[in-house]
């Protein structure tokens, strides 16, 4: 039985002009942990600009979806649901939802800390824990 059970509906969303994010394991929900580990959905055509993380590995697993993914500021190259990308630390890189459907992933950083740059965004917005974000805001 796990020591700590984090359950989504006790958790803000965070939502921003191109998707959403639940941090489910990050520094502001969990005592302290080594790694953070966040649901993402990307709208279609839309994605995470480039951009790095001058602490933190990076690791993407893709759960649904179809995007476009650039590590490194190398060539671009398609990603799909069940694979998984590794960022190592300090590398650019960004995501790009080239599908029709949201692109859903799991972006998980080691140490756990990489997630809190995202308050700072222009466009971040939280939601309440229980209310339904939605994925086009209004």
């Amino acid at each position: 039985m796990p020591s700590k059970l984090v359950d989504p509906k006790t958790i803000p969303t965070q939502t921003f002009d191109w998707g959403l994010i639940k941090p489910l394991v990050a520094k502001a929900n969990t005592d302290n942990p080594a790694m953070s580990m966040l649901h993402v959905v990307l709208l279609p055509g839309k994605g995470h600009t480039r951009h790095n993380h001058p602490d933190a590995d990076e690791i993407l697993y893709i759960l649904a979806g179809h995007g476009e993914q650039m590590v490194d500021d190398g060539k671009p190259f398609a990603v799909a649901a069940g694979q998984a990308v590794f960022i190592p630390t300090g590398a650019f890189h960004s995501t790009v939802n080239t599908g029709w459907e949201p692109l859903s992933l799991l972006a998980i950083y080691g140490p756990s800390g990489a997630e809190e740059a995202l308050r700072g965004l222009p466009d971040f917005k939280e939601v309440a824990p229980g209310k339904t974000a939605g994925l086009l805001r209004a």
